[in-house]
């Protein structure tokens, strides 16, 4: 567990530039009181945060650890008291940032169906309450967050959705290989329809996902308006393109093509002056 916690954090440090003093790290009973993973703790640094986040930034929250469910709620395991699904979704209500929640242990489905909200990624290791069974999920998303390779469409970028599904596609191999039945099956919302699907499984979730990019936007943003306004304005424009991509079954091929072809031209557009003003 403190490996992963440790590769994770490296990783968000050095290969997505995250401010170091902004990748905080809560632990087990081996790590002074301050740092431990208690609901005290928890809500001091979700407090601290919340007065720093500002509407575009990205707010980070991976669960490493254990979770159960009793029949009626889900929980995360922390030192002392447990939070429940419905406890974390207090927790981020209100939220003035993105937020992405990942939560990589056992029993984990009731904290989709809890923090689901539009525009908001919620994954899940499993696909139902009752998979109660350790996951091996959580080992391959810190590896996934780590390897380059995660750029599946090498644009240069890694969205969450790419971390999410190269990790699920490391899963089902983990399975396959040793020719056991898949015990864990992850999912990815960010529609707010609280039913998330699974990475290769038709279904509208993944748009937003796969615009929520890790690695950080143009630096000059901070100190040039104009600029930041183009990049939010990519953004939005790249999550059109992946919804629109989802109604293509939908739509006659003349009218999707149409819009499409629209949207990718001013995608363009906006592309050449963000390169003009960087």
């Amino acid at each position: 567990m403190r490996a992963w916690r440790n590769a994770l954090s490296e990783a968000l440090s050095s290969r997505y530039g995250f401010d170091t003093t902004r990748v905080r790290v809560l632990g087990d009973e081996t790590v002074p009181p301050a740092e431990r993973a208690t609901a005290e703790n928890l809500r001091k640094v979700l407090t601290e945060m919340r007065g720093q986040l500002a509407r575009e930034d990205l707010l980070l929250v991976v669960l490493l650890g254990h979770g159960t469910f009793d029949g009626e709620v889900a929980k995360f395991n922390l030192v002392g008291p447990d939070l429940t699904a419905p406890d974390w979704s207090s927790l981020f209500g209100n939220l003035p940032s993105r937020l992405v929640l990942v939560n990589t242990t056992e029993s984990s489905f009731p904290f989709l169906e809890q923090l689901s909200s539009r525009g908001r990624v919620v994954i899940t290791a499993t696909d139902s309450a009752a998979q109660k069974y350790a996951t091996v999920f959580p080992e391959y998303f810190v590896k996934a967050m780590r390897e380059a390779s995660t750029d599946l469409d090498k644009n240069g970028r890694t969205s969450i959705y790419e971390v999410f599904a190269a990790a699920s596609l490391a899963v089902r191999q983990h399975y396959e290989q040793r020719g056991q039945l898949t015990t864990e099956r992850a999912l990815l919302d960010d529609n707010g329809d609280r039913q998330g699907r699974e990475e290769q499984a038709p279904g509208p979730d993944g748009a937003i996902a796969r615009t929520v990019y890790l690695d950080a936007e143009n630096p000059l943003a901070a100190s040039n308006p104009e600029l930041a306004d183009l990049l939010r304005r990519r953004r939005d424009l790249e999550a059109e393109a992946e919804a629109l991509k989802l109604k293509k079954a939908q739509m006659p091929a003349p009218q999707f093509t149409a819009a499409f072809e629209k949207l990718m031209v001013e995608l363009a557009k906006v592309s050449r002056e963000i390169r003009q003003r960087s």
